[in-house]
């Protein structure tokens, strides 16, 4: 399939542009590489064997997912050293036992009770992480509660079944920044309090790790000292919210839903497409004028797209509907039947609503759950 076939793409169809994918990779596997910091991508993002595959190319051997379906999904595809970042469920201990006797698999604790009970009926050893609460408000123990990350430090060391890998964290409120140096704030601030959580557990005669994941902060800071690993996984995509954080350029986001126009409504100068909430989730993000953008448009280049159109955002989705309001010269120039292109708010959550991925070239990228 060519460019001009997908133009002609008869429904929402999710593109990516495999060069930009590549350079995006590279440039962060580089930047671990400067910092001195492990590199371990969380694959949440792309959830794709294919795009795995891309990662080894620059020698990426170790992963982070977000469940243990998906874990056995990227172990079914060679990968043996792998991060579910989300706290241990109990009800999914036989799957622990399946996978931790196949892989090295690590596994995010912040409860005893979770610790107690996995100890009782593991199989097989998993190094564990404490999770850590450095602000999101989301989940893992509170940074400023370092005598219950001490006492949960202690109850790891008991069992023999666990392998105590250190302190894993989220800074997922440095999505909601408003600038780049609110970013590089709460990356600071991050890493004071981790490494204050690692000293008073040095005290006690533990070693322990950081890591850390996040996007924004792994894309606009440099100074990682004291941390040992990063775990960032939208930056293999980006997307309009990084856009608007300032951790890329609309040049660097590698995904775009190609959408038709199917009518348009002179009376209220709207652009109706086909392409809603089903296609772009219902994330969104606020524009000047106190409206909520849930997708930008942007220009149609021979070999992809091009730069966002300024004032031409989705301002409404419905499950198969997207309403675009323009200019009245742009609108004029739109023709019903065209195909549109348009950068997602949110590439994680508009993957995950999508079967496949088309490259450039026409070819479909399969994803996590959805092979043909």
């Amino acid at each position: 399939m060519d460019m001009d076939n997908l133009r002609r793409t008869s429904r929402p169809t999710l593109m990516l542009d495999r060069r930009k994918v590549l350079s995006n990779i590279r440039e962060m596997a580089n930047k671990a590489g400067r910092a001195g910091v492990h590199f371990r991508p969380h694959f949440k993002t792309h959830q794709s064997a294919e795009i795995g595959d891309w990662f080894r190319t620059r020698g990426i051997e170790k992963i982070t997912v977000s469940s243990l379906a998906m874990a056995n999904y990227f172990a079914e595809h060679g990968w043996d050293d792998i991060t579910v970042a989300f706290p241990a469920n109990r009800l999914e201990t036989h799957l622990i036992n399946d996978l931790s006797g196949r892989i090295k698999l690590n596994l995010l604790v912040d409860h005893n009770d979770t610790i107690k009970y996995l100890d009782e009926r593991l199989q097989h050893p998993v190094a564990l992480w404490i999770k850590i609460d450095v602000g999101y408000g989301r989940a893992g123990i509170p940074w400023d509660q370092p005598a219950a990350v001490l006492d949960t430090a202690r109850r790891i060391a008991l069992s023999s079944k666990f392998n105590f890998k250190g302190l894993l964290t989220h800074a997922g409120h440095s999505y909601h920044a408003a600038s780049a140096e609110e970013v590089l704030s709460i990356h600071r601030e991050t890493k004071r309090r981790m490494i204050g959580l690692r000293n008073a557990l040095e005290a006690d005669g533990f070693q322990a790790e950081i890591s850390v994941g996040d996007t924004p902060t792994a894309s606009l800071a440099d100074d990682f000292e004291g941390i040992d690993e990063i775990r960032p996984g939208n930056f293999v995509f980006y997307d309009l919210d990084q856009c608007r954080i300032g951790s890329c350029t609309p040049e660097q986001v590698a995904v775009a839903l190609a959408c038709p126009v199917v009518s348009k409504y002179p009376r209220r100068g709207d652009i109706l497409i086909y392409g809603g909430s089903v296609h772009f989730s219902k994330e969104f993000i606020t524009t000047a004028d106190g409206g909520r953008c849930y997708g930008q448009l942007v220009t149609r280049e021979e070999h992809g797209w091009g730069k966002p159109v300024e004032g031409a955002e989705l301002y409404s989705l419905s499950q198969e509907h997207g309403k675009l309001r323009v200019t009245p010269e742009l609108f004029d120039k739109i023709e019903i039947g065209e195909v549109l292109y348009f950068l997602p708010v949110h590439s994680c959550l508009t993957g995950n609503l999508h079967r496949c991925y088309v490259t450039l070239e026409g070819e479909p990228v399969y994803r996590f759950n959805s092979m043909p």
